[in-house]
């Protein structure tokens, strides 16, 4: 029989060899894609690698909203105000060699500004319900599935679900709201640097107004004690294994290390975003089953995560994208001892994941993206319409948490 300490010793060694059979077959996969799409290979890549800092660090942003109001930490949240201010500088230095006069070249391409109306307020606020209410937001959902949470997987056919309510009625809330809306870019009011200097005041401000929050309610959430290095290269090998591998990772690393892998996203092509992928998914389903919304007005002039017809080549970079999150996930829960497959208990936690995701879809298609998209990509984009969904989607956590208050 073996002792815990032979466990704790043999448990870095498993995960090196899970963590090197992953990256094997990460390699192989991303060796093919390319036949398919150019970019495709590189996005899988980048992919495995959101998954992975998700994962090990807990990363949710449904969690950084819920329990600021739920539990009066903002842990969670400060690491993805961390996140948001390295995005901002990178986004910041690839617009301006993209577009370097703001005032002559209009909005750089592929930034996640969209125009500003009452449905990025009306998207906010059903996808802070819903994130709250399904127990993760989008890319949450994805990076569970990759855990083995079935209720996710629900919460994903909920978001699909959406998405396609959502296009069958894009065309009246463009006529509504959206055609009628400005662009506020940052750049155009003032150039680049006004624009990075306010959203890094605005950053410091939330971050402090979080540290106030947590002050005011008593909150202290201690982390996790550093590990003692070992006095031999083997013990110090296996020290950084497991502290790379199989314990969690500080949430601040994790803020970080996904701000870094948006610029490099931007860098390849686009930021983060998965809801537009999703829709694509979404119509291609929904013209399966002949049900399709038809021409949706707008949707080839606007960037971000808006709605994707159908059609096309099968494997694209997006795809790929999306997979390799759930991907990467999987692989580091694996190597971590942390994978299986968890069945709700409750039946209730079907509709709720059910019923969370379609708030969360129809919610993702007016605002054009999720918390990726919609807020993690906009803000740092220097576009004004991610500041509104942050506001929107923070007063849908907090009614959020109200329902789950009231839930048995």
């Amino acid at each position: 029989m073996t002792s815990p300490s032979d466990d704790s010793a043999a448990r870095p060694l498993r995960a090196a060899v899970v963590a090197g059979g992953a990256l094997a077959a990460a390699a192989g996969v991303a060796a093919v894609l390319p036949r398919a799409d150019p970019r495709a290979g590189l996005f899988w890549l980048l992919g495995l690698g959101v998954g992975v800092v998700l994962q090990r660090s807990r990363l949710c942003f449904a969690s950084a909203f819920r329990d600021l109001f739920l539990f009066g930490h903002g842990r969670i949240m400060r690491a993805v105000l961390a996140g948001l201010a390295v995005a901002t500088v990178g986004f910041a230095v690839l617009m301006s060699r993209m577009v370097p006069q703001p005032a002559l070249g209009g909005v750089a391409p592929e930034a996640h500004a969209i125009p500003l109306g009452v449905h990025v307020v009306v998207g906010g606020l059903l996808f802070g319900v819903g994130m709250v209410v399904a127990g993760g937001c989008a890319s949450g959902s994805l990076y569970r599935i990759g855990e083995g949470y079935i209720a996710s997987v629900v919460a994903l056919v909920g978001i699909l679900v959406g998405l396609a309510a959502g296009a069958h009625t894009w065309n009246a809330w463009w006529r509504a709201s959206i055609g009628r809306g400005v662009v506020v870019w940052l750049p155009l009011l003032g150039g680049y640097g006004a624009a990075v200097a306010a959203t890094l005041a605005l950053l410091a401000a939330g971050y402090l107004s979080v540290v106030w929050w947590e002050t005011r309610r008593g909150v202290a959430v201690p982390e996790a004690p550093r590990p003692v290095l070992g006095r031999t290269f083997r013990a110090r090998v296996a020290g950084a294994l497991d502290v790379t591998l199989v314990r969690g990772w500080p949430a601040v690393v994790g803020g970080v290390a996904l701000g870094a892998f948006n610029v490099l996203l931007y860098v390849a092509h686009m930021p983060l975003g998965v809801t537009g992928e999703l829709s694509r998914w979404s119509m291609g389903l929904m013209t399966l089953v002949g049900w399709s919304p038809g021409a949706l007005h707008g949707t080839d002039r606007l960037a971000a995560c808006a709605l994707v017809a159908p059609g096309g080549p099968l494997v694209t970079h997006t795809l790929t994208l999306n997979v390799g999150i759930v991907a990467g996930s999987m692989a580091a829960a694996l190597a971590a001892g942390e994978f299986r497959v968890r069945w709700p208990r409750q039946a209730r936690r079907y509709v709720q994941a059910l019923g969370g995701g379609v708030l969360m879809g129809y919610g993702a298609t007016l605002a054009m993206g999720c918390t990726l998209g919609a807020f993690f990509s906009a803000i740092p984009s220097l576009a004004l319409n991610g500041w509104v969904f942050a506001a929107a989607l923070a007063a849908g956590a907090w009614l959020g948490v109200q329902v789950i208050k009231r839930i048995p």
